[in-house]
């Protein structure tokens, strides 16, 4: 998936836990295998081309692809899994895949889990007693600096993603031209349940502009964000500040 993950993992017998996590890489492996727009030879990339039909495919593609339906759905055609005419489902690959990961390890009896894909993460869990789960909003503005600080207590399980132009450069494309997403924003960073939508999300909202970006994810039941213009303006969802700390 071109990015580097990272796992913390806390509690649990270690024997279970040290399994679950091998399982959790080689499902990732398994799933940029599938999925990778990059590789000629995947389900994805022979799906597009019309050399396999999806009930051939390994089953998480079915599945990946109906969330990515109703990703489509809620964000009013936002979000898609169409580029340039072809299918990649990339938008929404990472944010489920690490989630399952996590979860993986979760039940095999991991009482905290944090996993980091490329930034975009997902915790279950916390790291020790009365000690939550915090994550670190970089500041697309100021690099090595931190935009916000997101604290997981009081959830069983928190997700964190970021969707912006700071660091690969103008990659969102708006659905409605299939060309880059022009946008006044620089940065969206969405705070959910589930990492699968908060990866939607924050893309779906950072295409849309800081204005119906905002107003858009107010909407959305227990989603909160944080959005950062060009011009170093914050706008925030009413919610945010329950989950800065």
């Amino acid at each position: 998936m071109g990015t580097v993950f990272s796992f913390d993992v806390r509690g649990g017998e270690p024997a279970a836990v040290r399994a679950a996590v091998d399982e959790a890489v080689a499902g990732l492996r398994r799933v940029d295998e599938v999925f990778s727009t990059y590789r000629a030879a995947s389900q994805v990339s022979r799906l597009a081309r019309g050399e396999l039909s999806v009930g051939a495919c390994a089953p998480e593609v079915a599945e990946v692809l109906g969330l990515a339906t109703e990703a489509e759905r809620v964000s009013d055609g936002w979000f898609s899994t169409t580029y340039q005419g072809r299918l990649d489902p990339t938008g929404i690959v990472k944010g489920w895949a690490v989630e399952r990961a996590a979860r993986r390890i979760a039940a095999a009896g991991a009482s905290g889990v944090s996993v980091n894909g490329g930034g975009d993460v997902q915790v279950l869990g916390t790291p020790g007693a009365g000690r939550p789960w915090r994550i670190g909003v970089s500041d697309p503005l100021r690099p090595g600096g931190l935009a916000a600080v997101v604290s997981a207590a009081g959830a069983a399980g928190l997700a964190v993603a970021t969707s912006g132009s700071a660091e690969r450069g103008a990659h969102v494309v708006d659905p409605r031209t299939g060309r880059s997403a022009v946008t006044d924003l620089v940065a969206v960073t969405v705070v959910a349940p589930r990492l699968t939508w908060a990866d939607c999300w924050a893309t779906a909202a950072f295409a849309r502009g800081s204005r119906e970006g905002l107003r858009w994810l107010e909407s959305l039941d227990g989603v909160e964000a944080l959005l950062i213009t060009a011009g170093d303006e914050v706008r925030c969802t009413r919610g945010l500040a329950g989950w800065l700390g």
